[in-house]
């Protein structure tokens, strides 16, 4: 039960395990947005000529991600706000801002798909800084807020006067990059891909969003969507179709790698004046360690 003097969370901590298990009992952790994000970060993650050793995975994709980590030799402990993603890694239950590690416990966190509808993001991050030991690294990808575009403005269409929110509100990567920094984690680069994925089918669509946990998490009194509503989003989505039948709609997903501080490291570049790719900086990163 929340204190009273405590500050009022904008997500719903039992709303937002329910969808999650929900989305694992559809996906098995295997969501094709998940997928993506997850092979983007092994993919960022071979650059690195560094031996790892324990590795904490935080997200729905633990037990897939654990099968591949493991046979590179990194010991993984999973986590996950949902009780069946967690079971299904033989891992622990927790939200991501209430992490039950004593410091410095792993040199790799990683984390796919989960910051994005955390309560208290700078306490995951500021968390995650202390469960890392000195010179350790964050990886993480989530869904950022330049994500479906065309759905958002579909039913605010059909609600007309009445719009009410219906999919969580999403992070920008301005705010991630603010308060990785001061959170006291080093060297961050955040960059992001977009996807522009084509739809025939409205159900496909509001399908992959379950898929991921995208369901509207908020706190308070929700908001069904009622059948008129639905019906009239439907019919305009399908009037926004292509020559082929199908509309675009836009996912952003946003790519984070952080260090945890170290002397040992190089000094940062001044704010704003990075021009380079998060692939570029960790292949630099592995450079200074070769």
């Amino acid at each position: 039960m929340q204190n009273a003097t405590d500050p009022k969370e904008l997500f719903n901590r039992e709303r937002r395990r329910r969808f999650r298990d929900r989305s694992f009992r559809r996906t098995q952790g295997k969501d094709f947005i998940g997928q993506i994000m997850s092979e983007e970060i092994l993919d960022r993650l071979s650059l690195i000529k560094r031996d790892f050793k324990k590795c904490l995975l935080i997200g729905q994709a633990s037990h897939v991600l654990a099968a591949v980590l493991n046979d590179m030799q990194i010991e993984t402990i999973a986590a996950d706000a949902g009780f069946d993603a967690a079971a299904a890694a033989r891992g622990i239950q927790c939200d991501e801002d209430r992490l039950p590690f004593v410091d410095q416990s792993f040199d790799l966190v990683i984390n796919v798909g989960a910051l994005d509808s955390v309560n208290d993001l700078p306490g995951a991050l500021t968390l995650t800084r202390r469960i890392l030991k000195p010179d350790g690294l964050l990886l993480a990808a989530f869904v950022g807020a330049e994500s479906l575009t065309t759905l958002k403005s579909l039913m605010m269409q059909a609600e007309g006067d009445s719009v009410a929110p219906h999919i969580h509100p999403q992070i920008d990567i301005r705010t991630i990059g603010d308060l990785v920094s001061r959170v006291g984690l080093t060297l961050p680069v955040i960059d992001s891909d977009g996807l522009n994925l084509r739809y025939a089918d409205w159900s496909k669509l509001i399908g992959d969003i379950r898929d991921m946990g995208g369901s509207n998490a908020l706190d308070g009194d929700t908001h069904p969507i009622s059948r008129s509503v639905y019906s009239e989003a439907k019919r305009l989505f399908k009037e926004q179709a292509d020559t082929e039948g199908k509309t675009t709609e836009h996912i952003e997903l946003i790519y984070l790698c952080a260090w945890a501080p170290h002397p040992g490291q190089p000094k940062p570049a001044r704010r704003g004046s990075g021009q380079t790719s998060l692939k570029t900086a960790l292949t630099n990163k592995t450079d200074l360690q070769s």
